[in-house]
């Protein structure tokens, strides 16, 4: 399939949950920047996939990457971003947002599941009350949170700089 079928709009994904809750399919929200793609993204969205028939990532867009991760970022734009995520196997559509945060996504998706990384716990999901009382549970997934873009950038700038790499 090509990568640019798996980006959709938001009104379109909503549907496609919709109609994949209808026919009796469990739909997982995976969302995040990623603004440089690495090994530990890949294994949470394995990880979020394997929770469900269906995943449906939310790309934060380049205005809400800028505010949550600071000046210099992202290193992609979201559309680079976007088509990166999608090229996944795993991952079955891709829908950008501008929000700061994922509650209005999860308002309009409604998932079975919303699937977080490692980085969190059950109880510590920001939006874990609103999944609940959408009938959904959050489930975390992935490997334990040792990759991070942040991380990859700085090491980058060390070997650049001649500084002795860590990793």
């Amino acid at each position: 399939m090509d990568t640019a079928q798996k980006l959709i709009e938001r009104r379109q994904a909503a549907r496609i949950a919709a109609e994949a809750r209808a026919a009796g399919r469990r739909v997982v929200l995976a969302n995040g920047c990623f603004d440089l793609l690495h090994v530990g993204h890949t294994r949470y969205l394995e990880g979020a996939r394997r929770q469900g028939d269906l995943l449906i990532v939310g790309i934060n867009s380049d205005r809400s990457v800028r505010h949550l991760k600071g000046a210099g970022r992202p290193l992609m734009d979201q559309q680079s971003r976007a088509r990166m995520v999608a090229a996944l196997a795993c991952v079955d559509g891709v829908v950008i947002f501008d929000d700061l945060d994922v509650a209005a996504l999860l308002d309009e998706l409604r998932p079975d599941v919303h699937a977080k990384g490692t980085d969190y716990t059950t109880e510590t999901v920001p939006e874990r009350e609103q999944v609940r009382a959408l009938g959904g549970e959050v489930a975390i997934v992935g490997d334990p949170k040792d990759h991070s873009t942040r991380d990859i950038i700085a090491h980058i700038l060390r070997r650049t700089a001649g500084e002795p790499s860590t990793g």
